[in-house]
């Protein structure tokens, strides 16, 4: 009798255990770049391909050329910039005119996109499809535009027609909003459209040569002008523009100096930060003037993201031989790693 009741409960705690194990899940990895950095590599303009490096989390691993190590092939001349869906990228080559569309965890190529493209940009995703800035024929003021890409035939479906110099973009909910840096020349637009209709809605005045954008979790969009530069010979200063999504308007402007041409915005903690000259400031979301804090200096950077309290900063060098990018901590202002990248990096995002 005592025996068979010892049988009874090891096989109850023999089934306990197997279901328990049964309902745990075991991830999977998605592919060799999952849970690390991408930097996208211009590359030489006039000839050769740009190129995308992969580094771990860690810092550890430094896998540079990954497309071409997955699918032998080039991305073509001048890799503007990687823009992302759930579980693809989509790498932006500007002189090529051509997006190339990979798993963003393994790499290996889904598409090419080709047609419909002039002088492609930036990529973004909302509302179920892909939009594109493209500067169209730079000697032609006119023809700017943004394309729509069909997310699931990788084709360009249609096209909106913009003001001068179609740069960043960035979504919010049903709404894309697009800083007009200018092209070859300057503008001091952001346009806003609607997705739903695939129309120009509002276009606002910002100042001078717009950079960068952040959207707060206030859902004010921060748009950070750069200003005219000198060698145009009407030189203008940099500005902080603060955008109220809900009735797209300009709510507040802060100025630079006329000399002040900053970049780089980046929202982190609360806080914005900028580069400036050899510094990155940090800017209080509820200032009404300039701050002035100084959060890193004595820095050179090509591009710089913040991502969990690092500020990752990239170095394009003679622009001619390969980049670097240092990574620094934010509260001790002390660069952790300097790791060698590509030709001219110029971007920088998190997988």
């Amino acid at each position: 009798m005592k025996i068979r009741n010892v049988f009874f409960s090891l096989l109850i705690i023999g089934l306990s255990w197997s279901c328990s194990n049964d309902d745990e899940v075991i991830q999977e990895p998605m592919g060799d770049y999952e849970n690390g950095i991408l930097v996208s590599n211009e590359g030489p303009f006039s000839n050769g391909t740009g190129t995308v490096t992969f580094i771990s989390e860690d810092l550890s691993v430094v896998n540079n050329e990954i497309y071409k190590m997955t699918n032998d092939e080039d991305l073509g001349n001048v890799v503007q910039s990687i823009g992302f869906t759930e579980d693809e990228a989509f790498i932006v080559a500007n002189v090529s005119n051509k997006i190339n569309v990979v798993n963003r965890y393994t790499f290996e190529k889904i598409a090419s996109i080709t047609e419909g493209l002039n002088n492609p940009r930036y990529f973004i995703e909302a509302n179920g499809k892909g939009y594109v800035t493209n500067w169209g024929d730079t000697a032609d003021e006119t023809d700017d535009f943004v394309a729509i890409i069909n997310l699931q035939s990788y084709t360009v479906e249609g096209t909106i027609s913009v003001v001068l110099g179609p740069e960043a973009i960035l979504a919010n909910g049903n709404m894309v909003y697009v800083a007009h840096q200018g092209a070859w020349g300057q503008n001091n637009k952001v346009s806003v459209i609607n997705t739903a209709s695939n129309e120009v809605i509002k276009t606002l005045t910002v100042g001078d040569v717009p950079n960068s954008m952040q959207l707060d979790a206030s859902g004010n969009l921060w748009v950070l002008a750069s200003g005219k530069p000198a060698y145009t010979g009407d030189e203008t200063a940099g500005v902080l523009s603060k955008i109220n999504t809900g009735t797209n308007e300009v709510d507040s402007n802060i100025q630079f100096e006329t000399t002040q041409h900053p970049g780089g915005l980046n929202l982190h903690g609360g806080d914005l930060y900028y580069k400036l000259g050899d510094k990155v400031y940090k800017q209080s979301l509820s200032a009404t003037s300039l701050d002035l804090d100084v959060a890193l200096e004595g820095v050179s950077f090509y591009t710089m993201v913040i991502n969990n309290g690092r500020l990752y900063g990239t170095d394009a060098g003679d622009y001619a031989s390969n980049g670097t990018l240092t990574v620094y901590d934010l509260n001790t202002k002390l660069a952790i790693e300097e790791i060698t990248v590509g030709i001219i990096p110029g971007g920088i995002y998190f997988n």
